[in-house]
């Protein structure tokens, strides 16, 4: 499964791979295997990508269309 909203919202947000795996503590090289659906993306890093796009993770994983994130008591920062 590719994941198109993932490059998607990078391209949005002005990213490289490089600046968002550095975010995310992880090589390029496991990010664009990520989004390219070569690997499955731990629910840790499913995580930190709803929180850098200050969205859900229904919508990285195009569940739904709804870009809003859920309502939460305390939003974490990354």
């Amino acid at each position: 499964m590719r994941y198109v909203r993932l490059k998607n919202l990078r391209e949005d947000n002005d990213l490289t791979q490089k600046q968002l795996a550095a975010r995310l503590q992880c090589s390029q090289r496991i990010y664009s295997d990520y989004e390219t659906g070569k690997v499955g993306i731990p629910t840790e890093i499913l995580i930190r990508l709803a929180i850098v796009y200050d969205t859900s993770v229904d919508y990285l994983l195009d569940l739904t269309d709804e870009k809003t994130p859920y309502a939460r008591k305390a939003r974490r920062q990354l």
